[in-house]
């Protein structure tokens, strides 16, 4: 293997363990590739089975300091940790651009928003409220508290590495639990550096990072009696996997797993309006977002006008490595996700659909944007979640169908519905099968609402007080004077 042609922003971070960064101690490593240009970056050291088990030790460690600070102060040691991740922004996001492909803008957007998150949990911590409960007998009190759950242990994935983190850690950490990060393996760069932002405020142990062999960090960390929460975000097979760890050792777990998200453009929507919004939120991140709108059902009389809106939108964006300027979509991630998402549009082709697309550059891992015209309900790209520029459409002629077409898929993360039809908005927003809906808009992610799924989406929520909720435990006192 020829040696790694160091970018002049990029080296692998080491792992973080009771309050030290250390090299992982692993005999395996993992290379760090550009997807823009196929380049190696720098070689990632992964965690020994000693690494992990240090980890364990200084998380309970670091639970009882952490626990013991009020939560007023723990509120204004994450404000600091956020004010330096907003003053290192540009630094982060190169290297989030560099391992992920993502254009800079975005990678910027990402982090400021990773920065609000744990921004509202910080402000949060302050207001975990308990209650007192009327006494049953005279000279007795009997109070509700909630209570940090206990160390957690958090894996999150490479396609919002900052934001899909944060939301982990801002609420354990903001509740008083001690967590342990596993970033992806792909991206540890950007993460490890919004994790230092965060660590130069916290006791040792209260919060640490490992990237190591993925099976063995889970199956480690689930079975020790140190962690007592798991908090996921990923593919629904590895979902399904931890959540049959976390029964066997019976630990509370969330779970925010694929989506495949459905829109319903209605005949009264206003198509101007709506396309560019849809199309620059489908290819944000090349689509690899589990709540890009991706099966558009649109109203018949509609349906030609909205196909040469969004192809025609779709063709004018500009493809190209994430650091060039005026870059509007970057390359996929890795060579896995580009050859996966390819076949799959050959397979719909293959099925009947229509192919609308571009050229994508030569070199690196880029697809250009696709859509798949008169998309039938079983062609492979309407059930399986593409992870990639590729949206599918289909018309429709009443809204009952077109409601149940939406709901008749394992996914149920997010939805949008385009219309001003009073009862259109009640119909779906009773009937769609999601956790997350927005009308006329695409904001179904924001720190102070819950943000989760339905179905094979996931269980749980993170963000808003369901969030706080999530690693808190619940207490009852019955005291007698």
């Amino acid at each position: 293997m020829s040696a790694p042609q160091h970018h002049h922003a990029y080296r692998c971070p080491e792992l973080l363990i009771a309050g030290a960064w250390r090299r992982g101690g692993g005999e395996r490593r993992q290379t760090i590739v550009n997807p823009a240009d196929g380049q190696t970056l720098d070689e990632l050291a992964l965690a020994s089975a000693k690494d992990l088990q240090d980890t364990l030790r200084a998380s309970a460690e670091g639970f009882e300091l952490w626990r013991r600070v009020p939560a007023h102060q723990r509120g204004e040691r994450l404000a600091r940790g956020v004010a330096r991740l907003r003053e290192r922004c540009e630094h982060i996001a190169t290297l989030l651009t560099l391992e992920q492909g993502k254009p800079l803008a975005e990678a910027r957007a990402e982090c400021l928003m990773a920065a609000d998150l744990i921004q509202w949990y910080a402000e949060e911590a302050r207001r975990v409220y308990g209650r007192v409960v009327p006494a049953r007998q005279p000279d007795s009190r009997m109070t509700v508290l909630k209570q940090p759950v206990g160390p957690v242990a958090a894996f999150s994935p490479w396609n919002f590495p900052l934001v899909l983190s944060a939301r982990k850690l801002g609420g354990a950490l903001a509740a008083g639990c001690s967590i342990v990060l596993k970033g992806a393996e792909e991206t540890p760069a950007s993460v490890a550096a919004m994790v230092a932002c965060l660590a130069e405020e916290l006791p040792p142990g209260a919060l640490q990072l490992v990237y190591g062999v993925p099976a063995e960090v889970s199956e480690t960390l689930i079975a020790s009696p140190v962690i007592r929460k798991l908090s996921f975000t990923g593919s629904v097979p590895v979902g399904r996997h931890l959540a049959q760890l976390a029964g066997r050792h019976l630990k509370r777990i969330t779970l925010e797993l694929g989506g495949h998200a459905p829109v319903i453009v209605c005949e009264d929507a206003d198509l101007a309006r709506a396309v560019p919004l849809m199309v620059a939120h489908k290819f944000r991140n090349a689509g690899q977002a589990c709540l890009a709108p991706t099966r558009f059902y649109v109203a018949r009389r509609l349906y030609g006008d909205f196909i040469d809106a969004f192809a025609q939108a779709s063709r004018a964006l500009v493809l190209g490595p994430g650091l060039a300027p005026g870059t509007q979509m970057g390359p996929l991630a890795n060579q896995r996700r580009r050859a996966a998402v390819l076949d799959l549009i050959e397979r719909s082709v293959q099925r009947g659909a229509r192919r609308l697309a571009s050229e994508a550059p030569a070199g690196g891992c880029f697809v250009a944007p696709t859509l798949l015209a008169d998309a039938p309900q079983d062609l492979p790209a309407m059930q399986d979640e593409p992870f990639g520029p590729v949206a599918c459409v289909a018309p429709f002629d009443q809204l009952d169908e077109a409601i149940a077409r939406a709901n008749d898929n394992a996914y149920g993360l997010a939805g949008y519905l385009f219309t001003d039809s009073a009862k259109a908005i009640l119909k779906v927003s009773e009937r769609l099968e999601v956790g997350s809906l927005a009308i006329n808009g695409l904001g179904v992610s924001v720190p102070e609402a819950p943000f989760g799924g339905v179905k094979d989406s996931g269980h749980g929520s993170e963000s808003g007080i369901e969030g706080m909720e999530a690693y808190l435990d619940t207490r009852f006192t019955h005291f007698v004077a």
